[in-house]
């Protein structure tokens, strides 16, 4: 599932492509995503441009002239592309939403299993939708802090990995960058979160914001469907210390990495190096 970096990384790629491009033609499968789209989206993308990009927790939205913004969530599979070639012959059905603009160029979106979505918000009206409003900080801006942890975590007896994967906590740490970050600050995930010192949190905050920030660097993470909007892979699983590593040497102490489940979701560690 694609996670913080990853969007990141897409809303970098067209950034630099699309910006004030102007649309011209709208099209889109007759399959169901995880949101029907929007009656009127056709009348209201076409001849707009893009004005700017916003990514706010993993949900991308494009800014258009007309005070309209196009909102996309790439589900477990979604991928947005602007290079047809990246995009297998087979895959092709599962193009399910198009944009083409005045210089030839298109985006496309395809998603193989439907559960992202494409819609569409007035520009103004972004921070007081319902799944906007209720969210935490993003992880690499200032508000997110060991200060800011330590009293939102204060009464939960739950485990820090759930707790720092919880979206009104903060957001985009999802299960990659959940494992990793907690591997490099040395707290084992299943430690209760209100357990956790103030000098620990420390760590803990400033090494989600190293992982993060390396992995943007990277071009997030290819492990199935992901790729960048160009159709180049990401690289930071290369740089996994325990993700996806489950009994193989940890690369700090040759100690077998571990796994469990917790949330239901696999979660790698080291028994040595997280106490």
């Amino acid at each position: 599932m694609p996670e913080l970096p990853e969007v990141e990384t897409v809303k970098s790629g067209l950034e630099q492509r699309f910006l004030n491009k102007k649309i011209v033609k709208i099209t889109h499968s007759d399959k169901n995503l995880r949101h029907p789209l929007p009656e009127n989206i056709k009348t209201i993308l076409k001849n707009a441009s893009i004005k700017s990009f916003y990514r706010r927790a993993k949900v991308l939205f494009i800014h258009l002239d007309n005070g309209y913004s196009l909102v996309f969530h790439l589900g477990m599979t979604g991928k947005l592309v602007f290079d047809i070639s990246t995009v297998a012959k087979h895959l092709h059905k599962h193009n399910h939403f198009s944009l083409y603009f005045d210089d030839d160029s298109y985006l496309i979106f395809n998603d193989i299993r439907r559960f992202g979505y494409v819609d569409l918000t007035k520009t103004d009206e972004i921070k007081s939708l319902s799944y906007i409003k209720t969210l935490g900080p993003e992880p690499l801006t200032d508000n997110f802090n060991a200060k800011y942890l330590k009293e939102k975590i204060k009464n939960k007896s739950s485990a820090i990995k759930l707790a720092i994967m919880d979206n009104a906590i903060v957001v985009g740490v999802g299960n990659i960058y959940a494992c990793e970050s907690l591997f490099k600050a040395g707290i084992h995930p299943k430690t209760p979160a209100n357990k956790i010192s103030r000098k620990k949190l420390e760590i803990l905050v400033n090494e989600i914001k190293k992982t993060l920030i390396i992995a943007i660097e990277k071009g997030g993470s290819t492990l199935k469907d992901y790729v960048q909007a160009d159709g180049s892979l990401g690289y930071f699983q290369h740089e996994f210390f325990v993700y996806g590593k489950h009994g193989e040497k940890c690369k700090v102490c040759d100690s077998q990495i571990d796994k469990i489940t917790l949330g239901q979701r696999s979660t790698f560690f080291c028994p040595k190096c997280q106490k």
